[in-house]
């Protein structure tokens, strides 16, 4: 098929440039043409047709894509008539020295406008009248009149079955009234409601890459004010030949609306942390661990230790560090850090320098059901995981807490201060840098709130949430890691690192925010429903257990509760005593043993 379009093109292509020749003959003679010079032409202008359609072949005329011709095409084929008039021109005098030299220029001329005409004629047929693709009435705004917003424009131009772009938004004044693409800026962000409304807008395309988090969180909720669906470009992306991909341009997620400006590692102190090291991830393929595994193989450890229980996670990230870092140092181990003997082999087989503890079990309310295996898993796992690391001489161990474990009301929030309470008693005994980091929820994480809603709102509701006030710090998977080897890089043993969360978020307004962002409304399209409190869980979380204990360290988003002593033989007597008693399986003797270590924790006796 491809074949005999390039047939047809070259036959056409062959018409037109008998056609130049012919009429800039007729126009050098006003339309009387004596014969002789009708006879050299006709005798000359197989040759004439055969050298142009070789430089054309040669300038790859026939495998260009006229649809989405641009003026780069345009010199191509400027070059290609010339070149091969140019050639013509020197044949032709040399058989035909009498024959009108005007005649080449003027054919030139014709020439360039004909078969260039003829293309982009094409291109207007199958773009703009859209004789190719299906049409679509959708009207859509772009916001960002810059770069971005103007490849944009092009790539939404050339795809019509995406829509078709009606208004600009900018906040540049001089701007304003201005017609871009033949696209006009109608106003700035303030003015996003008005002009959805003036330009009947069915989709708004946010295309500011390099706009920080805080004004991309205020025009991202002007627009979902206006119940349409929102798109945006991410990032500041890599600019490709003057081309935007229109498969970057993606839908909004609930992280744009929460982020906060880009985390500046100092990548010097991580990779000096990192670097030719051995480094063991516990719950590696969760979505803390994997997405460590993630960012620490960027640093080129020595040999990557991936540990965890579950097998089908762990066997995607390995795929997938395989396929992106072919020649990292990769071993997978599906075991328990329950069991001492096992950890005891694997530590002495890898000696591992450094070692991040994500494993854990994390479910606020499964937990208060299963308390024996949080208290095993969370307690005693990393109980032994603190061993291993003294025994055989771990530089630094970095622990995954959690702010439940501040003022707990749980047993998991319970089994995470235990952890934080061993982590600083341990490193008074030991040469290994014991330290934890305890931060918030983390966004789209497993089992977190942000997949519960986006399944129930495909489900068509009703998203439930537990309490009208109930809030919570939020975080980026990515951000929540960076800061973890941050804070792993800085740390001199015993301290508690605490990362900024930010602001709190109230449950009901991101249900809201992302019930609008789907494209629906609260309440009308799609109903919340309070549930109430779950068993374990509380109105509000916190992130440090003394605020007048706190430091701030040279990252403005790392703080440092300082360490705080402990009772190192009635630590280990206590955890003797749960550790028989959690064998009984008894709800309430565990909690008292529990209460032993940790005196604040109050057990949440309304959902018991």
């Amino acid at each position: 098929m491809v074949k005999f379009r390039s047939l047809l093109q070259i036959i056409f292509d062959a018409f037109l440039i008998i056609l130049a020749y012919y009429v800039a003959l007729l126009l050098r003679f006003e339309g009387s043409v004596p014969a002789d010079y009708v006879h050299m032409l006709t005798g000359q202008i197989t040759y004439i047709l055969i050298i142009q359609i070789v430089v054309f072949v040669g300038f790859n005329l026939y495998k260009t894509i006229w649809e989405y011709a641009s003026i780069k095409e345009l010199i191509n084929i400027f070059s290609a008539c010339f070149i091969g008039a140019f050639i013509n021109g020197i044949l032709m005098y040399m058989l035909n020295p009498t024959f009108p030299r005007s005649v080449y220029i003027t054919a030139f001329i014709f020439e360039v406008t004909f078969i260039g005409g003829q293309r982009f004629l094409n291109r207007v047929s199958l773009n703009t009248l859209g004789f190719k693709k299906n049409l679509s009435d959708k009207n859509i705004m772009i916001i960002g009149a810059g770069d971005a917003g103007v490849l944009v424009i092009k790539e939404i131009q050339r795809h019509k079955e995406i829509g078709k772009p009606k208004v600009f938004v900018d906040d540049s004044k001089s701007k304003l009234g201005k017609v871009i693409c033949g696209v006009p800026v109608g106003g700035n962000r303030n003015d996003i409601p008005d002009l959805v409304e003036k330009y009947s807008i069915d989709e708004i395309v946010v295309a500011m890459p390099s706009i920080s988090f805080k004004d991309q969180k205020e025009i991202l909720e002007i627009c979902s004010e206006t119940g349409k669906k929102i798109k945006i470009l991410p990032g500041i992306y890599e600019f490709i030949e003057g081309q935007v991909d229109i498969k970057e341009i993606r839908d909004v997620q609930i992280e744009d609306l929460l982020g906060r400006d880009e985390i500046k590692m100092d990548e010097k102190s991580i990779s000096n942390l990192i670097q030719d090291k051995v480094v063991m991830i516990t719950g590696a393929g969760g979505s803390i661990g994997s997405e460590l595994c993630r960012q620490i193989v960027k640093f080129n450890p020595k040999l990557l230790v991936m540990v965890d229980i579950y097998e089908n996670n762990i066997y995607d990230i390995q795929n997938e560090l395989k396929r992106f870092y072919p020649n990292a140092k990769l071993d997978v181990l599906i075991d328990t850090i329950r069991d001492e003997n096992r950890m005891d082999s694997v530590f002495g087989k890898y000696r591992p320098e450094i070692v991040f503890h994500a494993a854990a079990h994390k479910h606020v309310p499964l937990m208060e059901h299963s308390s024996v295996s949080a208290v095993k898993n969370n307690v005693f796992g990393t109980l032994n995981l603190i061993k291993m690391s003294d025994k055989y001489g771990v530089d630094k161990f970095v622990n995954i807490s959690t702010d439940k474990a501040v003022n707990p009301t749980s047993v998991m929030g319970t089994t995470k201060r235990i952890c934080e309470i061993m982590i600083q008693a341990f490193n008074e005994k030991s040469n290994t840098d014991f330290v934890a980091v305890r931060f918030g929820n983390v966004l789209g994480s497993n089992g977190s709130v942000i997949p519960l809603f986006k399944k129930q709102i495909a489900e068509g509701g009703p998203v439930t949430v537990t309490h009208e006030e109930i809030i919570r710090y939020f975080m980026t998977i990515t951000e929540a890691c960076q800061l973890v080897m941050q804070a792993g890089a800085i740390a001199k043993g015993g301290e508690i690192f605490i990362l900024d969360m930010g602001e709190p978020v109230k449950i009901l307004d991101l249900a809201k925010r992302l019930i609008k962002l789907s494209g629906f409304e609260p309440g009308k399209d799609i109903e919340i429903k309070i549930t109430g409190l779950r068993p374990g869980e509380k109105l509000y979380e916190e992130l440090l257990l003394n605020m007048e204990n706190a430091s701030s360290t040279e990252y403005r988003k790392i703080f440092i509760e300082k360490p705080i002593k402990h009772d190192y033989a009635k630590l280990v007597e206590d955890l003797d005593s749960l550790k028989k008693i959690i064998e009984h399986d008894d709800k309430l003797s565990i909690i008292k043993a529990l209460q032993e270590i940790v005196p604040n924790y109050v057990p949440d006796v309304i959902n018991k």
